[in-house]
């Protein structure tokens, strides 16, 4: 596997670490439809939240939120849809985006919530 996909699996695992620590249930991971894939399906309260993570070795190149671009967006609200439905849910859904880079060797984690309203 290349370094970049390590690097990617660590930081989800670490963010469902995160999540878990804060309270949420976490669903389901790398949900995928049709093109679309929601690295984490997490349910705090009556909150569904639909969580990209974006991690990166450094910040050299931008904070890893900056990374999610307009198609990727409309690619997560349809495969959320198709979740949704799927299972029946009737649930507030959140879009969120967990940040992780490396820090001198540690991963720093930043959790933003309704992140797509923050571009």
């Amino acid at each position: 596997m290349a370094e970049h996909n390590d690097l990617g699996k660590l930081g989800e695992e670490a963010a469902v670490a995160y999540l878990r620590k804060h309270g949420y249930d976490i669903l389901q991971t790398n949900y995928v439809f049709q093109k679309a894939e929601i690295d984490i399906i997490a349910q705090k309260g009556d909150v569904l939240a639909i969580v990209e993570v974006k991690t990166r070795s450094s910040l050299d190149f931008g904070l890893p939120q900056e990374f999610v671009k307009p198609k990727k967006i409309q690619l997560l609200v349809k495969a959320v849809n198709e979740y949704v439905q799927q299972n029946d849910l009737d649930a507030e859904v959140r879009f969120d985006i967990i940040s992780v880079y490396n820090n001198n060797g540690n991963f720093e984690i930043e959790h933003l919530e309704d992140a797509f309203f923050h571009f």
